[in-house]
């Protein structure tokens, strides 16, 4: 398995998506005590790091456990930008 097929393979992982809209959702509700910064940062890695420990590497095995890691922390950055925008333009629509 290549990079790309892993960072394909994570993009697509409809449990890592959920999770990573489930962060957003708390940290916007914790905002005024957390703020937003922090706690993103923090899930992102928490993801990254939950995933593959208890799940399995799978087809990614060779390539070891701390580069899967690694790309799911860019995996994890860039579906978040992405649920960011989706509710950036909800918050945009309701007004």
């Amino acid at each position: 398995m290549t990079l790309i097929d892993l960072l394909q393979s994570q993009l697509t992982d409809l449990f890592r998506l959920g999770l990573i809209m489930a962060l957003l959702y708390t940290a916007i509700q914790n905002r005024p005590v957390t703020g937003m910064v922090l706690p993103l940062a923090a899930g992102l890695v928490f993801v990254a790091v939950i995933l593959p420990t208890t799940m399995g590497l799978g087809a990614a095995a060779p390539l070891g456990l701390w580069v899967v890691i690694g790309v799911g922390v860019i995996a994890n950055t860039i579906l978040l930008g992405v649920v960011m925008a989706g509710w950036q333009v909800i918050q945009r629509f309701k007004k």
